[in-house]
């Protein structure tokens, strides 16, 4: 059957969230679908959609994510334009989605991922060791303020919400002394020159599908499943199942502190699973490897254990 595809007439509209990052993202992936069909930038258009996560008086109140409503906040209005016929496709930073999707949409297209470390940031210190006693760090990460924690009770850290051209101007304006981001989203930007360190994963393991771009489409669109399938990132793809099905078994949310990490190694696939207390005093982790094609059965079984050894409780929300 020959492939309808999209014309500058009649363009696939591509959904994305409006920030910088967003936006890079987006358009990575217009110039994949554009080389994999040999077609015209403006047989696509990116379509901006506001989300709830999105709304600047939320940013600048700096309120918790949690108290706001969790991941669903940078999801929603996107995934209802494409379930009302707005929007082809969307684009997503995969640390961002919720383990399930709305009835009709479906996640089966991930490009190549990027650095999945973290980076430390700040105008005035070199490293997270370097900060003294009683510094501020800006986070909204409840993964990343659990880390911090465990590793330096010393600190103070502070609610810091917004893109990273937001947060940046945060540390300008003295709200912390320092800050987080992802490596992957600095590459993405060409802004690598404000890491002052990257922190290696086995000293701070990262969000569960950090630094991965996923693409959700209608189930029954056949001709965005088709073009989807052409520049989808098998292995990616692997790591990511097995990652998800680890946070789904943890009911993983932006409410929880949980950090994982799958990688390959030949058939084999290794994965990293961690959970903390919310106040960072206890922090469970398991290392475990199977073949590639058993990672959701994996991730399912650490979820299991970890869960069973943390007992009734463990998430229970502990104020900063």
């Amino acid at each position: 059957m020959t492939l309808d595809l999209p014309t500058p007439a009649q363009p696939l509209r591509i959904g994305t969230r409006g920030s910088p990052l967003a936006l890079a993202q987006a358009r990575e992936t217009r110039s994949r679908l554009m080389a994999g069909f040999d077609l015209p930038e403006d047989a696509f258009e990116i379509v901006v959609i506001k989300t709830t996560g999105d709304d600047r008086s939320l940013i600048d109140a700096d309120i918790a994510l949690k108290t706001l409503g969790g991941k669903g906040l940078f999801t929603k209005e996107i995934e209802e334009a494409m379930l009302d016929g707005s929007i082809d496709i969307a684009v997503h930073s995969m640390k961002d989605m919720p383990v399930l999707q709305p009835a009709g949409l479906m996640l089966d297209c991930y490009l190549p991922r990027e650095d999945v470390r973290d980076a430390f940031v700040s105008l005035g210190h070199d490293s997270l060791a370097a900060l003294p006693e009683g510094a501020r760090v800006g986070s909204s990460s409840l993964r990343r303020r659990a880390q911090l924690k465990a590793r330096r009770p010393d600190l103070q850290v502070v609610e810091f919400r917004g893109n990273v051209q937001t947060r940046m101007k945060k540390l300008g304006d003295g709200m912390a002394d320092a800050t987080f981001l992802a490596m992957a989203g600095l590459r993405r930007l060409g802004m690598t020159e404000v890491v002052k360190s990257a922190i290696e994963v086995a000293d701070m393991l990262p969000a569960v599908a950090q630094g991965a771009i996923g693409i959700e489409r209608r189930v029954v669109d056949h001709r965005a499943a088709a073009m989807l399938e052409a520049i989808h990132h098998g292995p990616t793809g692997q790591r990511l199942a097995a990652e998800r099905a680890f946070l789904a078994g943890l009911d993983g949310s932006c409410e929880t502190p949980i950090a994982g990490l799958a990688e390959l190694d030949g058939g084999t696939l290794r994965l990293r699973g961690e959970i903390l207390r919310p106040d960072g005093s206890e922090v469970l982790t398991d290392d475990r490897s199977a073949p590639i094609e058993d990672g959701v059965a994996l991730g399912a079984a650490m979820a299991r254990d970890l869960r069973a050894r943390a007992g009734e409780g463990f998430f229970d929300w502990i104020a900063a």
